[in-house]
């Protein structure tokens, strides 16, 4: 008979594990960031935390959690981790501080910069990631709403990267229009975010199917208010809100999910 169980007793020592891997990752980020004197080094390692949390956890897991859930959600989070850190690798190249960093650090301490950026940073991926710490160590095969997590998975990981495309494209155009609306931006202000949001929730219904994954919607829910009401969103439309008719783009266009564009 098939176990369909969880794991429990394996849980608190996984997430110990998982807990010192972010340190890792973030211990080296900050060396990193001391050597080169910017801490925008962080936003790339953010989808290397949970690739670390992937890869800890799978190995944590093994003989405890199922196998196809297992290798399922390791695939789609080091897919997802490792291209979003290549792409924001390439794009900080050669680029100096990020405003957003030089602003919120100016005049502030060691103790502040560590525990407001690398802390918080390494305590949200924690919490985000329950889906996969989670998932793994559920022991029943995949079923149908794994299937549909996947699908909704490829679904976000196509946007955000085509979205990331298309703007990368349009900045290195020296005849650009002073706002990108076109491809996947004529429908939505935020298809990056909006791909990372179907991402997470993939992971989450992956996760969701058997005891006591629904435990960790929360999770999903932090990774999804942060890109669409916090960090993500709010804070970057605040600065392109000076910039030449962004007003008019954001009255025709929906600022999260994908909608046809409205007339301003």
């Amino acid at each position: 008979m098939t176990d369909t169980g969880f794991a429990g007793g394996a849980l608190l020592g996984s997430m110990v594990w998982s807990a010192a891997a972010i340190v890792v990752v973030l211990a080296v980020t900050f060396a990193r960031a001391r050597h080169t004197g910017g801490h925008r080094v962080v936003d790339t390692a953010w989808g290397l935390l949970f690739v670390a949390v992937a890869v800890t956890t799978f190995v944590r897991s093994a003989g405890d959690g199922g196998s196809g859930r297992r290798w399922l959600l390791l695939v789609m989070t080091l897919l997802w981790g490792v291209r979003l850190a290549v792409h924001l690798g390439r794009r900080s190249r050669g680029a100096g501080e990020d405003p957003r960093y030089a602003e919120l650090l100016a005049g502030r301490g060691l103790v502040f910069t560590i525990a407001s950026v690398y802390l918080l940073q390494g305590a949200l991926a924690f919490v985000v990631s329950m889906p996969v710490q989670v998932g793994m160590l559920e022991r029943a095969p995949l079923g149908v709403l794994d299937c549909l997590g996947a699908a909704l998975w490829l679904v976000g990981l196509g946007f955000e990267a085509v979205g990331d495309r298309q703007l990368d494209r349009y900045k290195a155009d020296p005849d650009r229009e002073p706002v990108l609306d076109t491809g996947l931006w004529r429908y939505t202000r935020h298809p990056n975010y909006f791909g990372d949001a179907c991402v997470w929730t993939g992971l989450f219904l992956v996760a969701a199917g058997h005891w006591p994954g629904p435990l960790t919607l929360p999770s999903l829910a932090v990774m999804v208010y942060l890109l669409a009401f916090g960090s993500g969103k709010r804070v970057l439309e605040r600065s392109m809100s000076q910039r030449p008719g962004y007003a008019a783009y954001m009255a025709r266009t929906s600022g999260f999910v994908p909608w046809p564009p409205g007339q301003p």
